[in-house]
């Protein structure tokens, strides 16, 4: 049995790169094709989004564990 998480993760690790070859790939072709700046726009707007939502679920953690009444002190 010490050969199965081995192998399984050689698996994923394959699977993992190849998609993100791919991923890569595509999204250079997408901004040869569609121009640097609206690239770069949509970026910064994903970006954007991203830091947005890890603010509001920080936030909402945050919120939920003082209303749980955890202690949050170091």
């Amino acid at each position: 049995m010490d050969w199965v998480p081995i192998a399984f993760g050689t698996f994923k690790a394959a699977a993992l790169l190849i998609a993100m070859f791919f991923a890569i790939k595509w999204h250079y072709d997408q901004g040869q094709k569609y121009g640097r700046q609206a690239v770069l726009r949509a970026s910064a707007k994903v970006t954007g989004l991203f830091v947005l939502a890890l603010l509001v679920v920080g936030g909402i953690t945050f919120a939920l564990s003082n209303f749980l009444g955890l202690d949050l002190t170091y």
